[in-house]
């Protein structure tokens, strides 16, 4: 009634190495889908936050549209308004805009 068990012993066997390539090739798929792009997203808004200067205008990433007035090495000074000028964590910064953006809103 019972199979024995030299018959249920007998099967093919997986390699063991052929179970680790799904998890090799997931991984693959995940540092060319994810990891690779967002590290080089980061590595652009990294260069782009040390290149900024006086008079670029940019936009932080709570929507504050402004123009750079100082540098620090922390922290920027925004002026949003005529006479209205905020100091600005540089992580804060999201984006820089082309000249003449501010003017033209």
């Amino acid at each position: 009634m019972f199979i024995s068990s030299a018959y249920a012993a007998t099967g093919t066997a997986s390699s063991d190495w052929t179970s680790f390539v799904p998890m090799v090739v997931i991984f693959v798929l995940f540092y060319f889908m994810l990891i690779r792009p967002q590290m080089k997203q980061a590595k652009e808004q990294r260069a782009m936050i040390q290149a900024l200067k006086v008079g670029d205008e940019v936009v932080t990433s709570s929507g504050i549209l402004g123009k750079v007035t100082k540098v620090g090495d922390e922290v920027i000074s925004l002026e949003i308004a005529a006479t209205i000028v905020i100091n600005v964590q540089k992580s804060a910064i999201q984006a820089q805009l082309d000249k003449g953006t501010i003017k033209s809103i």
